[in-house]
């Protein structure tokens, strides 16, 4: 049998914020272009990384293993839209619930009420 790889994209998440920091993927694929770079490589290659990154950041956050963070809150993966920044948890800090979505069904359903007039 051979044994199973972890993956470079999940490691170096992992490795990258092992200091304490919180950086958005879009940083992490950029760090992590670097030191793959070719001469030959366009300015904008990072970009073929950046689709890893934020299915592995989904991964992770699902875990337990980093937090999404948006304007310094931990936000649930299922709750991610627009600028999100990654951080490892805290020690015993739970994934984030996620945002109720019954409020919305509220909101659609005042929308077409009659009000008795």
């Amino acid at each position: 049998m051979t044994e199973k790889k972890e993956d470079p994209v999940r490691l170096f998440v992992l490795s990258a914020l092992a200091d304490g920091s919180v950086k958005a993927t879009h940083e992490l694929a950029r760090a992590f272009h670097a030191t793959r770079t070719k001469p030959s490589d366009p300015p904008n290659a990072w970009r073929r990384f950046l689709n890893a990154f934020k299915q592995q950041a989904v991964s992770m956050a699902r875990t337990g293993q980093v937090i999404f963070v948006r304007k310094g809150t931990p936000i649930h993966p299922d709750d991610v839209k627009g600028v999100v920044k990654l951080r490892l948890p805290f020690p015993g800090e739970p994934i984030p619930d996620p945002k109720p979505r019954d409020e919305e069904d509220d909101d659609e359903e005042l929308i077409g009420e009659d009000d008795g007039e």
